[in-house]
């Protein structure tokens, strides 16, 4: 640990006493390159089993978004907590009251947001002072990070702070290098600007790779890159992310310094102890946060908006709505889509529609090939059920049955009553009826023969009691029967 320590140290040094300029550009660009590779084995150390060191507090993460209180101790993280969560964490007049992870959640717009108040970090946290290493490795997993500044100490904390993140590959307020690195079997590096570029040349970007031991790759810059950019593509392992500076305890600093503080770009005065400007911060966690809110519709219901599903700016297509739901659920659905990301109300859309804030999503779950397939099956068995009764009907006429006796005549109508109920609560299943409702027995063809010439009736069968009714020939010809069970 102290080699690897000496080496940062050399490698500052020279790097500071260098003056820049084109002659020194590839000469420092070897030395950024060799100094992020000593950074990387001292805060991820090669292990040989069991678990590396460095790794940041164990606190589950929980609701739609994390946000991160990181800052010198005694500048009022712990009362920014208290305040904005309502959870309780230590305050006291002395440095470093908060050794530990302290999470709370703020309920704000229908989002779940977890807050954590992180313990103090101290200068020389990257190279593994104090707790640093702990504090920033969690400060890694946070969506936003809130860097707060007391006000009456001096503005150069910022600076400090920063560093210390930068150091551990943290990227604040910055957007991911607009550059592409492909490595490759063979050729040499191939170094291609669509710009005019002012930092960088071959030789700079060889020294880079070669460091990496990267002697074959493909390299093209879309904008004015720096050698920090291209080390931080080639390491892969950079965290890009929003920040806010929040500047506690405004209450002790004059007007005129707080409106040179308001006109800072990512900045919020605020005042945890007297609670000033605290939904002014809220709204700009949102901001920087930059949720989406989708509603769920029901079917037939309205939209619930009690409960919105919250999904990130970056991931917001209906895929990533159905994965949010369930897994399986993209496999077999249809989208029906309310809102400022609808061209017409309702819209039908696929899984690549993306959606805006405040949309209203409604999911149909639609019939699998196998499920079509097991209907058409059980259907075909009903059909068959139904042709077979039909036959039995025709073949016992009324007439006749009547002459062999009432015991036929019962068993017959029992028969032709528990056919038709299993056939009718089975078909409603699939066709989605409703059991409780009449069915007409000619529909399903379950009406046999009129006694022709005997009789004054037409002699139907009517599921009932076991006996023949007979209606008066103008009487209509279609009897229905409830489904209830047997």
């Amino acid at each position: 640990m102290a080699t690897l320590m000496q080496k940062i140290k050399d490698i500052e040094d020279e790097m500071a006493r260098t003056q820049k300029n084109k002659a020194t550009a590839h000469h420092l660009g070897l030395l950024k390159a060799k100094l992020a590779k000593l950074r990387r084995d001292l805060l991820e150390p090669p292990s040989k089993g069991g678990g590396g060191a460095g790794e940041g507090f164990d606190v589950t993460k929980s609701g739609d978004a994390r946000v991160g209180l990181v800052g010198f101790p005694s500048v009022g993280k712990s009362t920014l907590l208290n305040k904005l969560t309502g959870t309780f964490s230590e305050v006291a007049s002395y440095e470093f009251t908060t050794l530990t992870c302290i999470p709370g959640v703020i309920v704000y717009r229908g989002a779940k947001i977890q807050l954590l108040d992180l313990p103090g970090i101290i200068e020389g946290a990257k190279d593994g002072k104090g707790r640093g290493r702990q504090v920033i490795s969690t400060a890694r997993t946070c969506n936003c990070i809130l860097i707060v500044l007391d006000a009456i100490k001096p503005i150069t904390h910022k600076r400090l702070i920063e560093k210390e993140l930068e150091g551990f590959g943290i990227r604040l307020n910055k957007e991911p290098p607009n550059l592409t690195f492909r490595k490759k079997d063979k050729g040499g590096i191939n170094f291609t600007s669509t710009v005019t570029n002012t930092h960088l040349d071959l030789e700079t970007v060889k020294a880079i790779c070669s460091e990496y031991r990267i002697h074959n790759a493909d390299i093209t810059l879309r904008f004015d890159a720096t050698a920090d950019d291209l080390i931080d593509v080639i390491e892969g392992s950079r965290i890009y992310m929003p920040c806010i500076y929040v500047v506690n305890k405004i209450d002790q600093i004059t007007l005129e310094e707080l409106e040179i503080l308001d006109k800072l770009p990512h900045y919020c005065p605020v005042s945890a102890h007297l609670e000033w400007n605290l939904d002014g911060l809220l709204e700009k966690i949102w901001e920087y946060l930059n949720l989406t809110r989708i509603y769920t519709k029901p079917k037939g219901m309205n939209p619930d908006y009690e409960d919105p599903v919250i999904l990130s700016s970056k991931t917001r297509t209906v895929e990533d709505f159905c994965e949010r739901i369930h897994k399986d659920f993209i496999k077999q659905f249809n989208a029906l889509v309310w809102g400022s990301s609808a061209k017409h109300k309702p819209q039908r859309v696929g899984k690549e529609h993306l959606l805006e804030d405040e949309d209203v999503v409604q999911i149909i779950k639609k019939m699998t090939n196998q499920v079509v397939e097991l209907a058409t099956k059980q259907e075909e068995s009903y059909r068959g059920r139904v042709n077979n009764l039909s036959q039995l009907v025709h073949q016992l006429s009324i007439s006749r049955v009547a002459n062999q006796g009432v015991k036929d005549l019962e068993e017959l109508t029992y028969l032709i009553g528990y056919v038709v109920t299993r056939f009718t609560k089975d078909f409603c299943l699939i066709t989605g009826l409703h059991c409780d409702e009449p069915y007409d027995l000619e529909k399903f063809g379950f009406v046999g023969e009129s006694s022709k010439g005997k009789g004054k009736g037409n002699g139907k069968v009517v599921k009932g009691k076991g006996k023949v009714k007979t209606t008066p020939k103008k009487a209509t010809k279609k009897v229905s029967v409830t489904c209830v069970e047997l």
